[in-house]
């Protein structure tokens, strides 16, 4: 019965629907559709198809890729330590090493249970801003915590205390189909405990974030700045109910604002200072992008112990970083022709979802690497703020994103998250455990879109998720 379903669903899209003039319809795969990262995309399938380097890397540039792939792989450790090019690690910290949180170079994911440790899950805080704190709106985009800082960070080296244990309840609430199926969906409930520093401060704002993919961003930090903006519409001027607009964020090489790309609300403007704030927020280990302690003045044990030098994170190391974060392949499209991912494909676009998760774009021909320059890629995001409604709110602000506004995360890889990192958990805060929750939980400037998936069948919703799973 289900079988017979979904081929009624499919011969109604390919024959034409009622009412869906205006969207694509999709019979064939575009030429060079599954190779969603042009010549650098990889065709590797299994639990390590993320951590591959980009295909057209020459053998030498891979073994580059591979020194800074040890910096991002293995553990640093505490000062003062025999292994001086890996230490300092902490006072304070969530992780000693990267993957820790990019499990397998992928997403990370929240504890499932009590005794999990929330290692790729981080709380990020601050307070409600004030005339006197527009040095700091202005350089970090919020205003930390008095105490804990702008992270919680839920571990320490011996003899300091964590700042504090992280878990999560859930509340669920059920959503049904025009045809009458329901879907539960779940909302995470944070609890702090164990506080190690006193009393957080009493209008303090949290975000729980897990950690993102790590593919294809050199790819996007190539992406022309007016290719980007040419897809804002702030105001709203045609009408469509979107209205994506970059966000402002401070350089710390520059000291200027500038649009940002990287993080969940694009808090960030370059892979470089991405890879740099994670080294100081993660793991407590300064560079000379964030050259102060992660303690905060507050925290006096944590500031009296032994770093590992000034800075900890090297440039040398840090461009070994960059280069290998920069290099990731993105795995190819899978089944791109096939009957029911094109109709999922026409779904998607009905819906109205390419709005935001735009398909593809040309990286600049003076991309920071020659084999990012010049790719047609099909990354699905527009890397714009979106406000997303308030079920999705965290109501915390950083730099000109709202607390109900996200950067449209790119798309592709999403249906190899299980295969690299054992579950699917997506969005901000990893509450959805399946595709289609992910799509429930749109709401805001997607609103419409959720709601013309509301309407779909059973065999449109499983042609809508097969194309999802192909990218």
């Amino acid at each position: 019965m289900r079988l017979s379903l979904r081929i009624s669903a499919l011969a109604l899209l390919m024959l034409g629907l009622p009412g869906c003039d205006e969207a694509p319809r999709f019979e064939h795969a575009e030429p060079g559709e599954a190779l969603s990262a042009g010549s650098a995309t990889v065709m590797k399938f299994d639990q390590n198809a993320f951590s591959q380097p980009a295909a057209n890397l020459s053998p030498l540039r891979r073994l580059d890729f591979s020194v800074g792939n040890s910096f991002f792989r293995n553990p640093w450790v505490i000062a003062p330590a025999s292994t001086t090019a890996r230490d300092g690690l902490g006072p304070l910290f969530n992780t000693n090493a990267c993957q820790n949180c990019h499990i397998k170079d992928g997403r990370g994911h929240p504890p499932e249970s009590d005794s999990d440790n929330a290692v790729s899950l981080l709380v990020r805080l601050s307070i409600p801003a004030g005339a006197e704190h527009a040095q700091a709106l202005r350089e970090r985009g919020i205003v930390p915590e008095p105490i804990y800082g702008g992270q919680l960070q839920d571990m320490a080296i011996p003899g300091v205390a964590p700042e504090g244990r992280v878990r999560l309840n859930y509340s669920t609430q059920f959503v049904r189909f025009a045809d009458g199926e329901e879907v539960e969906l779940r909302k995470p409930e944070l609890h702090l405990s164990e506080l190690g520093y006193g009393a957080l401060h009493p209008q303090t704002q949290f975000s729980i974030r897990i950690a993102p993919p790590m593919i294809g961003l050199g790819l996007l930090e190539a992406i022309p700045q007016d290719a980007l903006l040419a897809n804002a519409d702030p105001d709203d001027r045609d009408g469509d109910g979107i209205s994506g607009r970059a966000n402002r964020v401070f350089d710390q090489v520059s000291r200027q604002t500038v649009i940002g790309r990287f993080g969940w609300k694009a808090g960030q403007p370059n892979l470089n200072q991405q890879n740099a704030d994670a080294f100081f927020n993660d793991m407590g280990l300064s560079s000379r992008l964030f050259s102060r302690s992660s303690c905060t003045e507050r925290q006096h044990e944590c500031l009296a112990l032994p770093h590992g030098g000034e800075p900890e994170v090297s440039d040398p190391i840090l461009a070994q970083v960059l280069f290998y974060t920069r290099n990731l392949g993105v795995p190819a499209r899978r089944a791109v022709d096939d009957p029911e991912v094109l109709a999922g494909k026409t779904l998607f676009h009905r819906a109205g979802c390419q709005k935001c998760h735009t398909p593809q774009f040309t990286t600049g021909a003076d991309a920071a690497e020659p084999e990012l320059a010049k790719q047609l890629i099909r990354p699905y995001s527009d890397l714009l703020l979106h406000d997303m409604g308030d079920g999705l709110a965290d109501n915390r602000p950083e730099f000109e994103a709202s607390g109900r506004e996200w950067r449209t995360p790119p798309l592709w890889g999403i249906g190899l998250t299980a295969t690299v990192g054992g579950v699917t958990r997506l969005l901000h805060d990893g509450r959805a455990r399946t595709l289609l929750e992910a799509v429930l939980w749109h709401g805001g400037e997607a609103e419409a879109a959720r709601q013309t998936v509301l309407t779909f069948d059973s065999g449109e919703r499983a042609a809508l998720l097969r194309f999802l799973e192909s990218l």
